[in-house]
């Protein structure tokens, strides 16, 4: 009885940690981490199965790790037909009414009478000091979707069928945590993302600007806002509907996002409306002003719409200290307002022309009457202190 309560406990124990875990990297470590104390192993790591480049790719290794593991390594991947069993395993036999049960395998082989196979996992075992791994199946909405792998080391006791079962359970609640993740991250990726162009949304521009403008103070990274608005979409919506202007607006954002592509890093972002805007931390102002006069050829050749205006701000230029997110939105999008009334080709710059510049004057102005054009998006920002 004390031994089933105990692998209750490690149960309720890994499921707890990935639940708390915030992103897919914790998820992960917490499901190698449970497993791994759940069946007293010294390593354990999560691979996940990458069909369409046929091979297991390691998303994290946990315990004693050899000196060629890394925690959460960006290229420790093996192909599929060093591992049989997936394809025999998880196909013929699954397929054949068998269930996706763990196996257990030792340096010296195959347990006699289970099913494995002595191959590279084998020679793994042997080259890293290990006596033996049980190995179990993840299934993820009726797939394979993955392995969880645990050792012990040379001389430990050796994982029998009561540690093989146990670890088919184990990766059964691996497999509820994984899908828990997916569905947090999908939540998390439509929340920051313009369902439309694909690009980044408002929200996700706030919360990376105010990140940057905060690295800025602390150690002058140089941080930058293209702000764009994109001429000519109501004249499409009126005269040739919004199915023919939701398409330049996509077109303009694969437009937006080819241009801010050349600057690593850089984040491009579909404000609302027909604004979009380019976040780049890093990049100097002059490599900044200089993708921003290529987004500005490049969109004054579609086909649509009739080009844009576009404003830059940069903490690169003369605009004086930036002590927020707020400023540097203002900066930018008094440029864009400049550009547009005076039907720029080009950006317009802040802070480049000269002591007494129009643009920062404008930024700098109390906020706008209520009859101006725009009042600097200050309706949609969240108070700042």
């Amino acid at each position: 009885m004390g031994g089933e309560d105990s692998r209750l406990r490690a149960v309720v124990t890994l499921a707890q940690g990935m639940a708390a875990a915030r992103t897919p990297r914790e998820s992960w470590r917490a499901a190698a981490l449970g497993a791994c104390h759940a069946l007293t192993g010294s390593f354990a790591a999560l691979s996940v199965w990458e069909r369409e480049l046929g091979r297991l790719r390691v998303l994290a290794n946990v315990g004693e790790r050899a000196p060629d593991e890394d925690e959460f390594p960006d290229g420790e991947a093996y192909p599929v037909h060093q591992f049989p069993e997936i394809t025999e395993f998880l196909h013929e036999r699954w397929a054949g009414g068998g269930e996706p049960n763990a196996w257990v395998e030792t340096a010296d082989g195959p347990v006699i009478g289970a099913f494995g196979y002595c191959h590279q996992r084998v020679a793994a075992l042997r080259r890293r000091g290990r006596g033996c791994c049980v190995v179990a199946p993840i299934v993820l909405h009726g797939r394979a979707w993955g392995e969880l792998y645990v050792a012990r080391p040379a001389g430990a006791p050796v994982f029998g069928p009561q540690d093989a079962d146990f670890a088919t359970v184990l990766a059964s609640v691996v497999a509820a945590g994984i899908a828990q993740t997916e569905r947090l991250e999908e939540a998390r990726r439509l929340a920051y993302t313009d369902s439309l162009t694909g690009l980044a949304n408002r929200r996700a521009v706030d919360v990376r600007l105010e990140e940057a403008v905060e690295r800025h103070r602390e150690d002058g990274a140089v941080v930058s806002l293209v702000v764009c608005d994109l001429n000519g979409l109501k004249r499409v919506n009126d005269t040739r509907g919004h199915a023919v202007g939701d398409r330049l607006l996509e077109r303009f954002g694969s437009v937006l996002s080819l241009c801010g592509a050349m600057l690593p890093g850089t984040l491009a972002a579909r404000l609302g409306g027909d604004e979009f805007c380019l976040l780049a931390e890093g990049p100097s102002a002059d490599d900044v002003v200089r993708i921003a006069g290529e987004l500005c050829c490049r969109a004054a050749e579609l086909e649509l719409g009739e080009g844009v205006a576009c404003g830059v701000a940069s903490t690169g230029d003369a605009i004086g200290p930036v002590r927020s997110a707020r400023r540097l939105f203002r900066l930018a999008d008094a440029a864009q307002y400049r550009a547009k009334a005076v039907r720029a080709a080009k950006p317009v710059v802040a802070g480049r022309e000269g002591p007494d510049d129009p643009v920062v004057r404008l930024a700098d102005a109390p906020s706008p009457t209520a009859g101006e054009r725009r009042r600097f998006r200050g309706r949609h920002e969240r108070p700042r202190t």
